[in-house]
């Protein structure tokens, strides 16, 4: 049986980036990346890149700190979104470049991972590992590791529900997901219907228009309505909208469970512990949804009113997106060439799609955007091992007070006093938006259903991990065997899955700051660091958006968070022993935005910190 120090599962930008900090941080352990894809990438592998496809952010702001992706070797201008192709090309160059791509497998997916319970931890994986691209004759077979890093996103398990009738519509039904293997219809297909209101959905209806297709977007009555979108820069100023969340000063209006941090928590308690403070707030957040709202000129026209929002700015996550097209997405709306359908799906029949307003719509082609799973695709061993991990399981409802330290997902009395913590330092997040009053899960609509397992309706526990990484029950913090990166989004993706990955690294050695966590190897219970404590922090974090970020967090998702970023790279910097402030001056610290740049001397500094001790 092959052995490793380290496994990561997973090669986009949070286990590339893990593998290759984990590499700096362990330079002679072995080391190992499983991949189910052909390439790497993850979202961005060369098999997901579908037709039209580009980064939200503009040049500069979706690389690694250390890791610049130049104009001169990449081909972007400043001021450009970043095609789909260039940034797998980026992240291959960036395996190359940090010595991590003969670590690499790819066709190889981790099927189940079982915990080894002894003193020192370590995991036997079942893996299956592909011929061809296809993922034709799999051979199976169990590997060992000390350590395992699982970074497979939040996007790698596509959730794709049965239509009512699919079986007589004759055309193509697929999820968003797989796209690129069916872009032929493009050309072939004579109308489309996508099903939708997500930013996949956005990006599908405009290649179908463009393409000269007839294009149907239906947005469920009953769901979330579609998803908040911007011009890359906002307001009077013209600022870059990206960076408007990363400015240090802006993140100071959001109320953030973990902001005081950075060292403003003054300013933070006047904001949002008084009422001068919060109607300053609620000024703020205004004038921003109300300037994108206007930029956008929904009410200008019937059709594009369809697409406004449903829920206030403010309360809005990483469903936040851009509209990064080469031409004008509305007029295609106004044009008629994108018909929007505020309806639901009732049933297909052959070639048509039918609508419960009575409508139908002849198609040969539904493209479904209807989410992920919300679990990693790794089956964890010894059964049960999830609620000891942190990770959405089953909730159990037999469970007694001598559970409680086994199963922290679902400590009522925890969440509860999260609770009435989180709307103690924040009355505003008391009033929460009626986003729909219709509001329906997915597969309770009529003429959808499934035979999976686990589908993004499916009730889970939701993520409990510290610093949405680690687990926090004793089993775990004693053997430091097991980490999980990219359980989090973000507009600071990339330099998330920078700082998540050192920290990472620092966690498996025992480096990071004394009080942090407790001493590696040691018994939790006798370390100086308060388990209690911790276990309730960790609970306050993860509750913190079902109040601030009520859909895309708060239905049990992963933490999804936007100006809250930079409070959280300031923790994971603290935990690490170094100084957050990263700006020259006060001035600049506050009202300059934070990017790579920012964290390009990072590992030095943590490196010369570890020299000094």
């Amino acid at each position: 049986m092959e052995a490793f120090d380290c496994v990561v599962v997973g090669a986009g930008w949070y286990g590339l980036g893990a593998a290759k900090q984990y590499h700096f941080t362990h330079p002679d352990d072995s080391l190992v990346v499983f991949d189910g894809q052909a390439t790497v990438g993850g979202t961005w592998a060369a098999e997901r890149l579908y037709p039209g496809l580009k980064s939200n952010n503009l040049l500069g702001t979706y690389e690694y700190p250390d890791f610049p992706m130049t104009t001169a070797r990449f081909g972007v201008k400043e001021g450009e979104h970043i095609p789909g192709e260039v940034i797998h090309e980026y992240l291959k160059a960036y395996v190359a470049e940090f010595g991590i791509a003969d670590c690499i497998r790819l066709r190889t997916k981790v099927l189940s991972a079982e915990h080894q319970d002894t003193p020192e931890g370590g995991w036997i994986l079942t893996i299956a590992a592909s011929s061809d691209a296809n993922g034709a004759a799999q051979e199976q077979k169990r590997v060992k590791t000390r350590r395992l890093i699982v970074a497979t996103g939040l996007t790698s398990d596509a959730f794709l529900p049965h239509f009512e009738g699919q079986e007589t519509f004759g055309g193509r039904v697929f999820h968003g997901k797989h796209f690129q293997q069916h872009r032929d219809t493009l050309q072939t297909a004579k109308s489309v219907v996508i099903f939708g209101g997500t930013k996949f959905a956005w990006d599908a209806a405009y290649a179908y228009a463009t393409a000269g297709v007839e294009t149907h977007m239906v947005i469920r009555s009953s769901g979330h309505g579609p998803c908040w979108m911007s011009p890359p820069y906002v307001t009077p100023l013209k600022k870059w909208i990206e960076k408007l969340a990363d400015i240090r000063a802006l993140t100071w209006f959001s109320p953030c469970i973990w902001g005081d941090v950075d060292g403003y928590a003054g300013t933070r308690n006047f904001l949002h512990g008084t009422a001068l403070g919060r109607k300053i707030v609620d000024t703020f957040w205004s004038i921003l949804g109300g300037d994108v709202l206007t930029l956008n000129g929904f009410d200008k026209h019937p059709e594009t009113a369809k697409l406004k929002p449903w829920l206030p700015a403010m309360f809005v996550g990483t469903s936040f997106s851009i509209l990064n097209y080469d031409t004008d997405f509305y007029q295609l709306v106004r044009d008629g060439k994108i018909k929007v359908h505020i309806s639901e799906i009732t049933h297909l029949s052959p070639g048509k799609v039918h609508l419960s307003d009575g409508v139908q719509l002849a198609a040969d082609v539904l493209l479904a955007n209807t989410g992920w799973k919300h679990v990693p695709p790794v089956k964890f061993l010894p059964e049960g091992i999830e609620k000891e991990l942190g990770v959405p399981h089953a909730p159990d409802n037999n469970n007694t007070a001598g559970t409680a330290e086994k199963d922290l997902a679902c400590q009522q009395d925890l969440i509860d006093e999260a609770d009435r913590q989180i709307l103690q330092r924040f009355p505003r997040l008391k009033d929460q938006p009626v986003w729909n009053k219709a509001f329906v899960p997915l597969l309770e609509q009529k003429g959808l259903a499934s035979s999976d397992a686990v589908t993004p309706c499916t009730p889970l526990s939701p993520y409990m991990l510290h610093r949405f990484m680690v687990p926090v029950s004793p089993r775990f913090l004693r053997a430091r065997d097991v980490a999980f990166v990219g359980a989090v989004s973000n507009f600071s993706n990339v330099l998330t899955a920078h700082l998540q990955g050192l920290w990472v690294g620092a966690y498996f050695a025992g480096r990071l700051a004394a009080t942090a966590l407790p001493p590696a190897g040691a018994p939790p219970e006798g370390a100086d660091v308060d388990l209690d404590a911790l276990r309730r922090e960790t609970v306050l974090h993860n509750r913190f958006g079902r109040w601030r970020y009520p859909v895309d967090w708060g239905t049990g998702r992963a933490p999804s968070f936007i100006f809250d970023a930079v409070p959280y790279m300031d923790l994971l910097l603290r935990d690490l022993g170094l100084d957050p402030h990263r700006k020259k001056g006060a001035f600049a610290e506050m009202f300059s935005p934070y990017g790579p740049e920012d964290y390009r001397d990072v590992n030095k500094d943590w490196e010369a910190k570890q020299a000094a001790k």
